[in-house]
């Protein structure tokens, strides 16, 4: 999908652009596959703030998506709308089953409304089939991968994400993930075949503060413009560096800390971790 700039009428235009939103064929959702959502404002069950910079935002209604797809096997659906999702940056496709149930699930790259697509053992290793990883051939591009079966799709739902089955060894397939990193998953884990779709959402420049007011992400302050009661790296005279290494609000390590936890089982799975250094893209 294009990305449309706005012209610079105002200084909040002078670099803001959207995605085009024509290819979508509804504007309003699926009344059933729709519920209520709750802002938290970042605070937990007892009031307390626990993440920090959000609040406020628009209101959204989240759509019920269905990450497993196994109660399926068998039934074609078609693709009857393509679909625009607040709560996330992926597009939804509406599947219409040959039983009459409908379901939301992430729209694939390359596939249009009017598609059939297939979930289970009998369907083919094309775009928008879902099925175990044992059945689809080494080498493809996948997303929405499981981590424990029946469990519901974990890895690579983002906007343009994919995984690449690189190998099947035993009883585990080895995927390669966007981040570089490789993994490995039990084979019985299921996953859509294809790339996400809405690939050029990360060339999108919010261009002015309001408009990640209303994504709900309140104002972000350095930790060196505040006051030492504050943070460990405020105070001082002038513009100064903080005198230390980078530290958290709550005197942590910011940089080359590791994050995993060594005795979980799954890292024993990683076979190699992501790549260190800034994302610059593919």
């Amino acid at each position: 999908m294009p990305i449309r700039r706005v012209k610079p009428m105002t200084n909040g235009q002078r670099h803001l652009s959207y995605m085009v939103t024509s290819d979508l064929t509804k504007k309003r959702p699926e009344k059933r596959l729709t519920q209520g959502l709750r802002k938290s404002g970042g605070r937990n069950n007892k009031g307390r703030m626990t993440v920090r910079r959000r609040g406020g935002g628009h209101k959204r209604l989240y759509r019920i998506i269905d990450w497993k797809r196994r109660d399926k096997d068998g039934v074609p659906a078609k693709i009857v709308a393509l679909e625009y999702d607040p709560n996330r940056n992926a597009r939804l496709h509406l599947l219409s089953y040959a039983d009459g149930d409908k379901r939301y699930v992430l729209a694939v790259n390359g596939i249009k409304v009017g598609h059939t697509v297939h979930n289970g053992k009998g369907a083919e290793p094309k775009p928008g089939n879902n099925m175990e990883l044992k059945d689809i051939p080494v080498g493809l591009v996948v997303h929405g991968v499981e981590l424990v079966p029946g469990r519901g799709a974990q890895l690579a739902r983002s906007a343009g994400t994919s995984c690449i089955l690189s190998a099947k060894e035993g009883r585990h397939a080895l995927l390669t993930l966007p981040s570089g990193e490789m993994r490995k998953v039990h084979i019985r884990c299921r996953a859509t075949v294809g790339q996400v779709g809405n690939a050029d959402f990360s060339l999108i420049k919010i261009g002015k503060a309001g408009r990640n007011r209303h994504l709900g992400r309140r104002p972000k302050v350095r930790g060196s413009a505040m006051n030492p009661v504050a943070h460990p790296m405020g105070g001082g005279e002038g513009r100064r560096a903080g005198g230390r290494h980078p530290r958290s609000k709550w005197g942590k390590l910011s940089k080359g800390g590791n994050t995993r936890n060594p005795r979980k089982t799954s890292s024993r799975l990683i076979l190699r971790g992501r790549k260190r250094g800034k994302f610059v893209g593919k």
